[in-house]
């Protein structure tokens, strides 16, 4: 579903430099696929790809994990900390709980952006995989080599743009002329990389010069995209459409295994990650368990109506999500909570002595009980000094003279205790 929302940004500087250095990931294992093993195929490509790029992900994963996990411990007592200023709106009252619930998030060694961090760094990463996955030729040498005989015939033919145009706005292509300039090259392979079989016979019927060159350049990309049967270049629809026309029982399988697999691949893979402990009266937690059961649908949805590429992109990557959770559980459930914290602890302790934090200060903010995490306000004198002064204060009100701010002060202090002003003492006479 990242793919979807990616769209949009791909031509963003940093979407587009990742996009540019995954691009040179995806040529060298086409480059290597085809020099050590005669490969020439899309598909396996991307499969390879994906797991690389998954992998190398594999530390802001566990960490995101760990984050999560240590939430489902942390959100009691969050909530404990929310619900006891609820409603409560002043600067003091919203002051006071920012203050406990920092307490609780020291006590454990984290932040509240412990858990969004990894996600920050992972989305620029998984948008930019998108126009790596759309878009092959762009990236891709080996790929583009294969359109280019057929482009130059394209561009050697007279008022090519406005046929390419004409063809490149409709479906499959969707390429508005609007924002693709069709006299350049890359933009007419891009187009013809979209291209299904109605497509090259809507081409070859505009400039029939070109049915020799597009039998030649459709059997080659046909062998590039096929994968164990299935024209990854071809949206599903357009495959179980045909397929239920002629009664091909295969062919309505093939169409339909690799929406089934994006759909099914990503429930699990999301099942498979442990759930914080989620109020019930939370709507956003609510919207969220929601979108375990949505989003897979979706993906089935938009894995029929987008080319199979990128269906098989997202199934993919639910199945390599899914083995990486798997060992990552695993190697989670080796470690008790205690031991997470102190971890945790220890490397905020090393963050903050970087920054001047004394390593006693730490140790007093580490086993702070969040049952009483309000502190008492900070001063520049001692206890005893403090006892002291209170003691003194106290003589002077006692033996304050009749009259005095501090002999009245008496008076009020004895009548909000109860007692009787005819009990005054003769130091008050």
């Amino acid at each position: 579903m990242y793919g979807i929302l990616a769209a949009g940004y791909a031509d963003w500087p940093v979407i587009h430099q990742i996009s540019w250095l995954l691009g040179k990931v995806m040529n060298g294992i086409y480059n290597v696929m085809d020099g050590l093993f005669g490969i020439q195929n899309i598909g396996v490509c991307i499969i390879i790809f994906t797991i690389i790029v998954y992998t190398l992900m594999i530390p802001l994963t566990i960490k995101q994990q760990k984050w999560s996990k240590m939430s489902s411990v942390m959100n009691p007592e969050i909530q404990k900390i929310q619900k006891k200023y609820a409603g409560k709106k002043d600067q003091a009252s919203m002051l006071k709980q920012q203050e406990e619930m920092q307490t609780v998030y020291e006590k454990y060694g984290t932040s509240p952006t412990g858990g969004c961090l990894p996600m920050l760094i992972q989305m620029p990463v998984l948008f930019a995989l998108y126009p790596v996955i759309q878009n092959i030729p762009n990236y891709v040498q080996g790929v583009k080599d294969v359109y280019m005989p057929v482009v130059n015939q394209i561009m050697a033919a007279d008022g090519f743009q406005k046929i390419m145009e004409k063809i490149g706005e409709a479906k499959p292509v969707l390429m508005s002329p609007k924002a693709y300039d069709y006299s350049q090259a890359d933009t007419l392979v891009n187009a013809l990389y979209k291209f299904q079989d109605s497509t090259w016979n809507t081409l070859v019927d505009k400039i029939p010069s070109l049915n020799d060159i597009v039998e030649t350049t459709t059997q080659t990309v046909g062998h590039l995209n096929s994968f164990l049967g299935i024209n990854i270049g071809e949206a599903p629809f357009t495959m179980l459409t045909a397929a239920i026309k002629d009664f091909s029982i295969l062919g309505i399988i093939l169409a339909a295994i690799i929406p089934i697999m994006a759909g099914l691949t990503q429930f699990i893979s999301v099942k498979l990650q442990p759930q914080p402990q989620a109020d019930p009266n939370n709507q956003m937690a609510n919207s969220m368990k929601t979108m375990t059961y949505t989003m897979p649908l979706f993906s089935v949805f938009m894995g029929f109506t987008l080319p199979a590429g990128l269906g098989l992109y997202w199934a993919i990557s639910a199945v390599v999500r899914c083995v990486q959770q798997l060992a990552i559980n695993k190697y989670l459930s080796k470690k008790s909570t205690e031991e997470m914290i102190q971890e945790n602890q220890k490397k905020a302790a090393k963050k903050r002595e970087k920054k001047g934090t004394s390593a006693q200060s730490i140790n007093r903010m580490a086993t702070t009980s969040t049952r009483n995490v309000e502190e008492k306000k900070k001063t520049n004198i001692s206890d005893k000094e403090r006892e002291e002064r209170l003691q003194k204060a106290a003589q002077y009100t006692k033996n304050a003279k009749s009259g005095s701010l501090a002999s009245k002060a008496n008076l009020v202090s004895r009548f909000n205790s109860g007692q009787s002003t005819s009990d005054k003492t003769e130091d008050d006479k």
